[in-house]
């Protein structure tokens, strides 16, 4: 087998896994709560993101970038970090690893009405708004942790895991603070929640690709590009 395929396979595999643990604990979290009265709480759904998030960065960072995240494969290939030729095939691990997830809950619980599907809880707009300014402030972190100080990539997965985790705390009950689309679309495709998931679509999208805009202002030209396969920091609810 070509090396390189070969890789390609692994990274892209590495993908589906994280992501199917990010879906599963995230989201679960969520069903689980609903299901015991509330035992988890908001705040406890919330470290949920972000511990899991901070855990898939150190143990799979090395091999794949732990992207675990549509919007931010995307905005890494913009900034010229991430191979374009490998941008389809992390898409579609994450994806399949998000189904995956939400397929297992929905056999646990199958019960539960939205299996921890992102929904707004006003207008579809007012989510919008808030997943793109979220998702602009988590990209503008991996870029920042990215073009730092070596010893920030040390730390990567301690302040993505935070920001996801404090992102999700103060943002969650009005839009579920996704940034992700890969989690957002597959609750919302197995419990057949589609009304709004265009939102969650195609705002950490834009989210991302405004962050890499910012980034390039504000980046010295003399500032270091880090390896984006092997560095940390690269994930989200």
């Amino acid at each position: 087998m070509n090396p390189n395929r070969d890789s390609s396979i692994r990274k892209t595999l590495v993908e589906a896994i994280g992501t199917f643990i990010l879906v599963f604990c995230g989201t679960g979290a969520i069903v689980i709560n609903d299901a015991s009265g509330g035992a988890i709480t908001h705040v406890g759904i919330a470290l949920t993101f972000g511990l899991v998030v901070l855990s898939l960065i150190y143990a799979f960072g090395h091999i794949s970038g732990c992207h675990l995240n549509p919007a931010v494969s995307i905005g890494l290939s913009i900034s010229g970090r991430f191979p374009i030729a490998l941008l389809i095939p992390y898409i579609a691990g994450q994806c399949v690893g998000a189904l995956a997830a939400s397929l297992l809950i929905r056999w646990m619980f199958p019960d539960h009405p939205t299996l921890g599907a992102t929904l707004p809880s006003s207008g579809a707009w007012q989510s919008f708004v808030l997943e793109f300014v979220l998702t602009w402030i988590l990209m503008l972190v991996i870029l920042g942790i990215q073009s730092g100080p070596k010893q920030n990539e040390t730390l990567g997965g301690v302040v993505i895991g935070a920001v996801i985790g404090l992102e999700a705390m103060f943002a969650g009950p009005i839009s579920g603070a996704s940034m992700n689309p890969a989690r957002s679309l597959a609750p919302a495709m197995i419990s057949s929640h589609l009304e709004n998931l265009w939102v969650y679509l195609i705002a950490p999208v834009l989210g991302s690709a405004f962050a890499v805009c910012i980034h390039w202002i504000l980046q010295s030209p003399t500032d270091p590009i880090t390896d984006p396969i092997r560095s940390h920091g690269a994930t989200t609810p």
